[in-house]
């Protein structure tokens, strides 16, 4: 008998009742949803947030005595699985993303609209799931002694394993495994796998912080490889090197890193 699926525990903060009921609506008839209840305010957000632990919020922006960055700074970061802010001012979009909102909907948005960030949310809880799982297992086993030895493998648990790329049709999942390698590219990184390329909002440190070291190397500034996927390095002008990956992709070395990435080829 196939288990029911936790339904996902949802909080609609908005000081408008009619933007509240039009959330509540759009919700009420999806199974995965438990919707707890509505807030008129920040201060009742707080609250609420405390009391019930939504997994998924959909925040207003604009209210009154305190807008939904203050209610966000007072939660913290990483109490709500999933975060879309609801906005009738576009200037804001940016803003809510650089506080790790997952999505933006902009007032008046359409059904189609709502379900791209709803399948966006819901992808991302599920992905926090996945994660916290592979946590107490590990954590689990190494109370067991059932856990390698010394091998920090209850750490290595906690680096991405998988990474989830949004596209305007669709959201999907890519193994860290599948990636080649990994560029900076503005404000964002460009995951290199096969021959594609995916764009993530991300920082070259904050990712490389989340990349299992043993799998992943930084070889410059605005670069970090796949070791598995290295086959030679290179001499180039002045006493740099080039790294050859097995497609042909050649990848500058900095010489601050070369004698880093020459000890990890060799284990």
């Amino acid at each position: 008998m196939e288990r029911a699926k936790k339904k996902i525990k949802t909080l609609i903060v908005d000081d408008e009742p009619l933007a509240r009921q039009n959330l509540r609506a759009l919700l009420r008839d999806d199974p995965e949803i438990e919707i707890l209840g509505e807030c008129g305010s920040g201060q009742e957000a707080l609250s609420a947030i405390e009391e019930q632990t939504p997994d998924l919020l959909f925040l207003d922006i604009q209210m009154p005595e305190m807008d939904g960055f203050e209610v966000l700074e007072r939660i913290g970061p990483g109490c709500v699985a999933a975060i879309v802010f609801v906005t009738a001012f576009d200037q804001y979009a940016l803003k809510a993303f650089e506080v790790h909102a997952l999505d933006y909907l902009l007032k008046p948005f359409d059904d189609a609209r709502f379900e791209k960030a709803l399948r966006q949310a819901k992808a991302q809880i599920e992905q926090r799931e996945i994660n916290q799982l592979s946590r107490k297992l590990f954590a689990l086993l190494e109370e067991r002694g059932g856990a390698p030895s010394k091998t920090n493998e209850t750490e290595r648990a906690t680096f991405l394993t998988r990474f989830m790329i949004k596209t305007a049709s669709r959201v999907f999942f890519l193994k860290a495994d599948e990636i080649d390698w990994i560029a900076a590219d503005d404000y964002y990184v460009k995951l290199h796998a096969g021959r594609k390329s995916h764009l993530l909002r991300e920082t070259m440190n904050e990712l490389e912080a989340k990349l299992d070291p043993e799998k992943f190397l930084r070889i410059h500034r605005s670069t970090i490889v796949n070791i598995d996927r290295i086959k030679e390095l290179h001499p180039h002008f002045n006493g740099d090197y080039l790294v050859i990956l097995h497609d042909g992709t050649e990848l500058k070395l900095s010489r601050s890193r070369r004698q880093q990435l020459q000890s990890a080829l060799k284990k």
